[in-house]
């Protein structure tokens, strides 16, 4: 097979990393967002309001695998959409945090949770928990906090360091027959606002004070364990 002689030219020095690339690039179908090296995204917001409590800065990061109905961001589903994410970015984060008036960063997208993102979501995390451990961190998800814990912590090595450092995680897809503009940080009634250390701690799902609305929340199945059976432990 074609494996087999990759297999034997790699053992037997015949191939340059590059070229093995090449190969597996054109053999194999994988998306594009697969090769992606950075993160992208496509703005950040200063003086949020909706996106979590007093105001906030909010990075809308790009590439989502989702591809929810009604998706208010559908441009970002694309890994590639927007600016590429740097040390550079890190540090402008930051520097948007430090007034006394903003209260903390929200994440969303974009799929800040999307394998791809990770590494570099868990790299702005500890930054910015380093440089200012008193600001909240949100982050948006259109996984479920239940599959997210089913996970491989070998496929996703970056998950816990991220999860251990949020203080409060809104999981679920963005579900069109469920929207209710009434919801408080979240647009459809199966998504939850959830107290990660609490929840970690107790392991009990425990939602955030910060709404007081959690009677609204409806039941939907994901179809997230069918789509991405590979994360699973």
């Amino acid at each position: 097979s074609i494996l087999t002689g990759i297999k034997e030219k790699v053992l037997s020095g015949l191939f340059l990393e590059e070229e093995l690339f090449c190969i597996l690039k054109k053999r194999f179908t994988f998306s594009s967002s697969f090769f992606t090296d950075k993160m992208h995204y496509w703005t950040i917001k200063t003086m949020d309001t909706a996106n979590g409590p007093g105001l906030r800065v909010s990075l809308f990061v790009s590439g989502c695998h989702h591809a929810c109905p009604g998706c208010f961001n559908a441009e970002a589903r694309n890994f590639k959409f927007g600016q590429e994410f740097t040390q550079a970015t890190i540090d402008e984060i930051i520097k948007k945090l430090k007034p006394d008036y903003i209260t903390g960063l929200t994440l969303l997208g974009g799929e800040p949770l999307a394998p791809e993102n990770q590494s570099q979501v868990a790299d702005l995390i500890t930054q910015v928990r380093k440089a200012l451990p008193h600001k909240s961190i949100w982050c948006y998800t259109g996984f479920t906090y239940n599959f997210l814990c089913k996970t491989d912590p070998q496929k996703l090595p970056f998950l816990d360091s991220i999860l251990s450092q949020l203080d409060v995680l809104i999981d679920g897809r963005f579900e069109q027959d469920l929207l209710d503009l009434k919801l408080k940080f979240r647009g459809s009634r199966n998504q939850r606002v959830i107290d990660l250390p609490k929840t970690r701690q107790s392991g009990v799902l425990t939602w955030s004070n910060e709404v007081d609305d959690q009677d609204l929340y409806l039941f939907k199945l994901s179809p997230e364990r069918e789509k991405f059976s590979h994360l699973l432990a």
